[in-house]
């Protein structure tokens, strides 16, 4: 096992990884920004450095201040959290060479599977369904909007090497489809150095499922269900849940197999996630592989009872996999709650500055609901404004959904944040709306509620 762990990352996910390292009596180095420099995180470290200034590209992005750091600190390995680096292929690369290991999977997997063109045809190969659409990158709006003809309206552009919902555009007619087409081009270009584009049929009122695997250097792979992601905005995930509603036994099995073997055909080592569309008549669609561990594993981690972050730290470590697939079992039902530091009112505009009191909830007077608060923001605490904006995940498990709904209302209306605003209100109004209560919901259920 490392003696001591890099963490490439701030916040909350560096906070979560100190207390996966100090579980394993590995130690901690954590990484920081000029702007994070009074981050409460940093006191749960055991060393901490300095490796740039409050802009992303300064600090967080900053590969060789990055590996610097972990040199100057003897570490072993790194571990990129999820954002900034986590899914650099040359990153990851430089940290092999470098000697240090990679807490995530190889290079080549993350280039397989960070353009989304690529990563549709190899699942297709694997026997895995993919949305109808374009086999590779369109060359030009000319190309695109002859198989959009063909396909039928609407349809979805979304930038091959994209993610977060840049450089997607849905298209509902010919009229609009070379403006849209530019749009989602330059904006991919800008956010991903990537401006190519594929498409893809729009599933109207589909829903958000996605399974989360793992798999060792020694060819294992199993899988750990599925989770729910369909509250979103803006192809921003608000409130996550496993199990999902949808998913009988019969198909997580089915599907998980085939997550699995897609896989072990490409050798992906660590942790990872398969996104899938779900279709009004039930049909899953492969959507895309995020190759780093994903915001919303704690409903995972709750239901499932295993320790996601231990185990990519056990399997970087060369270590087989601690979890064998039949003895995986989906025990009670979890819910996340990211809560953001913005206005949910006002178009989920950013809400920076100071945290002037912050007290999240413990227990709950709900009968079996277990809480559990996943956030490294204390009263006093600036929240920049360089950075993403959430500012804890909220997340509680009960022995069945309508006590889990229950357990995390009642936290809900015990968490106390002032100073900022945050979408704690908005998250009350998900809960209660008859479709999300119901389980009858799709990726349309925001929109629908605030317009």
């Amino acid at each position: 096992m490392f003696k001591r762990i890099l963490i490439a990352n701030r916040g909350e996910i560096a906070l979560r990884i100190i207390r996966a390292c100090h579980a394993l009596e590995i130690e901690a180095v954590a990484v920081y920004s000029e702007a994070d420099a009074d981050s409460p995180h940093l006191a749960q470290a055991d060393r901490t450095v300095c490796i740039g200034g409050a802009k992303s590209a300064e600090s967080y992005l900053n590969m060789q201040a990055i590996l610097q750091a972990a040199e100057q600190t003897e570490c072993k390995a790194i571990h990129p959290g999820y954002g900034f680096l986590s899914e650099n292929a040359l990153f990851a690369e430089l940290v092999s060479q470098q000697k240090f290991a990679w807490i995530g999977p190889p290079p080549r997997a993350i280039r397989l599977m960070g353009d989304k063109a690529t990563a549709r045809r190899t699942m297709k190969a694997a026997g895995i369904p993919v949305v109808p659409g374009s086999e590779g990158v369109i060359a030009d709006p000319a190309q695109a909007l002859a198989l959009a003809r063909e396909m039928g309206f609407p349809v979805l552009l979304k930038a091959t090497a994209g993610g977060g919902g840049k450089g997607m555009r849905v298209v509902r007619d010919e009229a609009s489809f070379r403006e849209r087409f530019e749009q989602a081009s330059l904006e991919a270009g800008k956010a991903f150095g990537n401006p190519g584009l594929y498409l893809e049929r729009f599933v109207e009122g589909g829903r958000h499922i996605e399974f989360q695997f793992m798999a060792d250097s020694f060819g294992d792979v199993v899988h750990l269900g599925e989770r729910e992601c369909s509250v979103q905005r803006n192809h921003q995930k608000l409130i996550e849940e496993s199990p999902s509603t949808v998913i009988t036994p019969e198909l997580r099995a089915e599907m998980g197999a085939k997550v699995c073997a897609g896989m072990r055909a490409i050798g992906y080592v660590g942790a990872g996630t398969m996104e899938f569309l779900r279709d009004p008549d039930g049909r899953l669609y492969f959507m895309e592989v995020n190759t780093r561990l994903q915001v919303e594993h704690p409903v995972t981690e709750l239901v499932t009872g295993y320790d996601l972050v231990q185990e990519q730290i056990r399997i970087a470590a060369n270590h087989e996999l601690s979890i064998q697939q039949d003895a995986v079992r989906l025990s009670g039902h979890a819910l996340e709650c990211r809560v953001n530091a913005e206005d949910p009112y006002q178009g989920f505009r950013p809400s920076p500055g100071e945290v002037t009191a912050f007290d999240p909830p413990g227990e709950v007077p709900v009968a079996g609901v277990r809480v559990r608060v996943d956030s490294h923001v204390k009263a006093g605490y600036r929240i920049p404004v360089y950075y993403d904006s959430m500012i804890c995940k909220l997340i509680v498990h009960g022995p069945d959904r309508a006590t889990a709904i229950r357990g995390m209302l009642a936290a809900l209306d015990r968490f106390k944040v002032e100073g900022i605003k945050t979408t704690i209100p908005v998250h009350r109004e998900i809960l209660v709306h008859p479709d999300f209560a119901s389980g009858r919901y799709d990726t349309t259920l925001i929109a629908r509620m605030l317009g």
